[in-house]
């Protein structure tokens, strides 16, 4: 593609577009990625639950698929904490630097 045939680039934004910083698209991405990650565990742990009282009701009698939710919510939980102390150690080390 030549260089002529290229549109050109409007010079200001219109008043309508509001001009967001890459630091606040960040951080509305990575609070949307902890809100996900929150709710992905709350349902697994639900649905783990729900699993665990058919059984205990005789309404299912499959054991293994169960115990696969039950892995599953554990697994997700642990990977939550392991994120969260992750984000912890990191603004402890952020606030520990000198400006």
């Amino acid at each position: 593609m030549q260089i002529q045939n290229l549109p050109p680039l409007p010079l200001s934004q219109s008043q309508n577009e509001k001009q967001v910083s890459p630091a606040t698209q960040a951080a509305g991405t990575f609070q949307d990625m902890l809100g996900n990650l929150v709710s992905d565990v709350s349902n697994q742990e639900q649905q783990a639950d729900h699993a665990i009282q058919k059984l205990h009701t005789g309404e299912e009698k499959n054991l293994h698929e169960a115990m696969i939710l039950m892995e599953q919510a554990d697994i997700s939980l642990r990977y939550l904490v392991q994120v969260r102390n992750k984000a912890l150690d990191a603004y402890q080390t952020i606030m520990q630097m000198q400006v």
